[in-house]
This record gives C-alpha cells, sequence and structure tokens, in this order.
C-alpha cells in the first residue's frame, strides 16, 4: 500500500513538471566494474570447487556433462539475445527499448561462446559425450554393438544418421552455425551505433531510414537462427540420445531462449535503475510491460513441452517412450517435478499478479528464479542420457555436484563478459522515436 502511494505521488510530481530530461551522461555507471569483479571471484571459487571433483569416481564424466550445461545456458543467453532482438526490430514498440542495449551486449559474448564449445569438439572430451563421438564409424559402432557397449536399436539409429552425426560433420556445423551468428551480430551492433550517430538523427527520414534497413535484415534472420538453433539443438543436446526423435525440439530451445534471455534482460534493466541513466528511462508501463511478455513465453514454454509430452503419452510407442521413462524413474520423479514447479508452475502463478509486475525487489527475485529453473531444466534434458544416470538418480555418486560447481563457473565467466560488453556503450537509444514517449510522466491506473 505504501509502495502504491509512493508510486502514485511520483507520478503526481512528474505530472507537474512535464516530461523528463535524459541525464547528460548516457553511460553504463561505474558499479559495473565491482558487478564484473564478483562475477570473476564467483567464477574462480567454484573452479576451484569442481578441482575437488576431478579425482572422484565418474567425476570427469559428469565434469564435461556439467559443462556442456553451462555452455548450452550461455549460448541461450546470447544465441537468444541476438533472435530476441530481430523479433524487436521486426515487431516494433517501445517494450525493447529498454532492452535494447542489454540485448546487444549479450549478442557480443556470442565469440566466448564459440570458444567455449572448442573443448567439446576434441574427441578426447567429445567420447564422454556423444556416442557417435567413441564409435565415428560403422565398424566401430557394430563392434561395440557385438560387445554389448551399445543396444543394436542405438547401433542401427547411429549408423543411419552417420551422415549429420559424426566429428568432422560437427566441426562443419558448428563453424556454419557461428558464421551465421556471427555475421548477424556483426551488422545489427554496427548499425546500431551508426544509428545513433546519424546527422539526421531524431527526424523522421531518419527513423524511417533505420527501421527498414532493420527490418530487411530481422525478417530473414529470425527465420535463418530458428534454422542453426535448430541444427545445433539437435546435434549438441538431442543427439547425445541417438535414438531421440523430436519435430518441435529446435522450436521448444527458441521459446525457452526467450524465456531465459527476457528473465536476464529484466533482471539487468532493473538493477541497472538504481542507477543513471536507466533511473530516468524505466516506468513502471514498461516494466508491467516486459512482464507480460515474459508470461507469455512462460506459457508458450509449457504449451509446446507439455503438447509433445501428452502426443508420446497417448501414443505409446516403445521407440519414444524411454527418453521419459529414463527422466521419471529412480529418483528422477524428483527432478522432473521440480522441473515442472520451478520452470513452469511458480512463474505462471506468481506473473499473474499486476502488483507483482509492478514491483522492482520482487521482479528481480522472481527472474533470478527463472534463470535457475532454466539450469534445472538443462540438468533434466542432458544428464539422464547417460548409462549410469539414465533412471537412476538414487545410484549418481557424489560428482553429480558437479553440476553446480560447473555450470556456476561458466555461467560467472560469461556473466563478466557480458558485463564488460554492457559498459562499451551508452545505455540508452537516442535514435528512436519511442525515446521522447518513454519519458513522458505516467499516468495513474
Amino acid at each position: 500500500m505504501s509502495s502504491a502511494n509512493e508510486h502514485h505521488g511520483e507520478q503526481g510530481m512528474n505530472a507537474h513538471h512535464g516530461p523528463r530530461a535524459l541525464p547528460a551522461s548516457l553511460a553504463a555507471p561505474p558499479v559495473l566494474v565491482a558487478w564484473r569483479t564478483r562475477a570473476l571471484m564467483v567464477a574462480a571459487v567454484f573452479a576451484l570447487l569442481t578441482l575437488l571433483f576431478a579425482f572422484t569416481h565418474e567425476g570427469r564424466n559428469h565434469i564435461i556433462r556439467a559443462y556442456l550445461m553451462g555452455y548450452m545456458t550461455c549460448f541461450n543467453f546470447a544465441g537468444g539475445a541476438l533472435v530476441l532482438l530481430m523479433l524487436q526490430y521486426v515487431s516494433g514498440g517501445k517494450w525493447g527499448l529498454l532492452l535494447r542495449r542489454p540485448l546487444e551486449a549479450m549478442t557480443r559474448t556470442l565469440p566466448l561462446v564459440a570458444v567455449m564449445f572448442i573443448p567439446i569438439l576434441l574427441p578426447y572430451f567429445g567420447k564422454h559425450l556423444y556416442q557417435w563421438i567413441l564409435y565415428p564409424d560403422a565398424a566401430s559402432t557394430n563392434n561395440a554393438m557385438l560387445s554389448g557397449l551399445i543396444t543394436r536399436e542405438q547401433a542401427l539409429t547411429a549408423n543411419f544418421k552417420r551422415p549429420m552425426l559424426n566429428p568432422h560433420a560437427m566441426i562443419v556445423e558448428y563453424c556454419i552455425i557461428y558464421a551465421v551468428l556471427f555475421i548477424l551480430m556483426f551488422l545489427l551492433n554496427r548499425w546500431s551505433l551508426e544509428c545513433d550517430a546519424d546527422p539526421r538523427r531524431g527526424t523522421h527520414p531518419s527513423y524511417e531510414r533505420w527501421r527498414i534497413k532493420f527490418e530487411n535484415l530481422s525478417g530473414p534472420g529470425i527465420l535463418i537462427y530458428v534454422i542453426m538453433l535448430t541444427l545445433g539443438a539437435i546435434v549438441w543436446i538431442k543427439s547425445l540420445d541417438v535414438t531421440w526423435y523430436s519435430s518441435i525440439w529446435g522450436l521448444q530451445f527458441l521459446v525457452a531462449q526467450g524465456y531465459g534471455v527476457l528473465a536476464l534482460s529484466i533482471l539487468s534493466v532493473i538493477l541497472l535503475s538504481r542507477y543513471e541513466p536507466m533511473k530516468t528511462l524505466l516506468r513502471v508501463t514498461e516494466q508491467h510491460d516486459l512482464a507480460k511478455l515474459t508470461f507469455a513465453f512462460v506459457m508458450l514454454n509449457i504449451y509446446l513441452t507439455f503438447a509433445e509430452f501428452l502426443i508420446i503419452w497417448s501414443g505409446n510407442l516403445p521407440d519414444e517412450l524411454p527418453w521419459y521413462l529414463n527422466r521419471i524413474h529412480g529418483g528422477w520423479w524428483t527432478i522432473c517435478t521440480l522441473d515442472f514447479v520451478c520452470h513452469w508452475l511458480i512463474p505462471f502463478c506468481l506473473l499473474l499478479s499486476r502488483d507483482l509486475k509492478r514491483n522492482k525487489q520482487k521482479m528481480i527475485w522472481l527472474t533470478c528464479f527463472m534463470i535457475f529453473a532454466r539450469c534445472v531444466d538443462m540438468f533434466w534434458l542432458i544428464e539422464p542420457n547417460f548409462k549410469g544416470a539414465a533412471g537412476n538418480l538414487v545410484g549418481e555418486p557424489l560428482s553429480i555436484l558437479a553440476y553446480i560447481t560447473v555450470p556456476v563457473t561458466v555461467i560467472a565467466l560469461w556473466a563478466a563478459y557480458y558485463i564488460t560488453q554492457l559498459m562499451k556503450r551508452p545505455l540508452v537509444v537516442v535514435n528512436d522515436p519511442h525515446l521522447e514517449e518513454m519519458l513522458e510522466p505516467e499516468h495513474a491506473h
């Protein structure tokens, strides 16, 4: 009640004083240096903790699997930011103006994310993840089947998918995916600076010129990105179990990326709104709009995941059921329930509240929780693919805790680089027709 009175009091003051003026400096606040230092300290501490697992039973295997989880989380942030940035250019609207600089900073972390994947490309590490790297040709696959190391279904499926799933193809696919993403990233970030530096900025011809230019790239760019994401999701995650098929795997990852990126973007903007220039720019109206968009992604994420489960359950086909059975039996039902509650139920219920969507402190907690939920979901997707873990969570050794230390290390390193990129540019886009509207005082509802 008091916060509501305070909010309306601020509106009244703004109504008397008219539109707000932008601060003299639009640069990122100096506090970001401290944030980056903390992220690096967290990465160092958890990296040291990870070393303890290297000498335990199954420790090295869990470390490389957990590293894949950390990599995919960072890729989802960087790649998801790229497609969300293009979506904003295509759809227009002032909702994306606040997120423009954080999204651009996330996209510029793609080179680091690409470097992160290099260890997985090496057969020495890759063979601990992918059956088709451990047995890279038909002869070795058939020998493994005859020795009882893999099932007949795994051998037949791996041989059938061999043109796409082999060590050399993986390198080619990696190069294609990141070459395309780098081009999109480079053009969008370069044009964004050129747009703000336009001598005719603030005029209608300038707005139209850049709007058309961004739309012409972003429209096809979204389609191209979806194709690249689908390829990456299949090769990097789905192929952990060569027998698994899914026709909406790429779409599920796309929506999940929107879910995670919006959570991180809103968290970034709200934390930055404690300082200028974001303090002047972030109104309750825009925060409410961004939270509603996040709610839409939560619902779409629920729909896609549950729809696939319902179709497979009703079909009751022996080829499809094991993937889910491995994630339900042997203690995995606990993680499955945790995934459902954290990833969907809690965000869905909380985002129904109008007051929560307009409360900064509560949105900080919720967005952090949503990022944690994404990590739980990635754990549920990755670990049950492996023989010792499938349907047997209770039998896992202590080194499974590497799924905490390794992703935290990787994500903290990525966060430090993200903050570095965020400091390199002004936080406010000045050549946008919606900027003037966002500086207007809010009206009480």
